[in-house]
């Protein structure tokens, strides 16, 4: 039983910057006074996939993930080969995907905005039915 699929990951993390706005702040007695205040979401990146766990609207709307096609997939166990950079958010479902040379997987789920690296071969065990939006570039 085979799905057309994605997935890659490894352990380091890092914070992306959503939003950046300035406020203005009452004179005081040094002149007007600034602040930024910066709102960021926490990816992680494990064995070259990166995830980004519930993502605000916001990005989504931005990159017009709602328009990207869709692809479901239901409970299964795969190979697949990135032949571009993929970008996705599951809607549903729960997937571990195993990079080709490793004995350990990442788990993605329902609510991720996932990253696979063009050139992985991973597997994917699908134990909850999938549905994405993706992209490839």
């Amino acid at each position: 039983m085979g799905c057309i699929g994605l997935i890659n990951l490894t352990s380091t993390i890092f914070y992306q910057p959503v939003l950046t706005k300035t406020v203005n702040k009452p004179f005081n007695s040094r002149g007007p006074s600034m602040s930024t205040i910066r709102a960021e979401s926490m990816a992680t990146e494990k064995l070259g996939i990166t995830i980004e766990k519930n993502p605000p609207e916001s990005k989504l709307t931005q990159l017009g993930v709602r328009n990207w096609p869709r692809w479901g997939c239901p409970p299964s166990k795969f190979p697949w080969t990135y032949d571009a950079k993929e970008s996705c958010y599951l809607l549903d479902g729960k997937v571990k995907v195993t990079p080709d040379g490793s004995d350990e997987g990442v788990e993605i789920e329902a609510g991720d905005f996932v990253v696979f690296p063009k050139g992985m071969s991973c597997t994917w065990d699908v134990s909850v039915a999938v549905d994405k939006h993706y992209q490839f570039e």
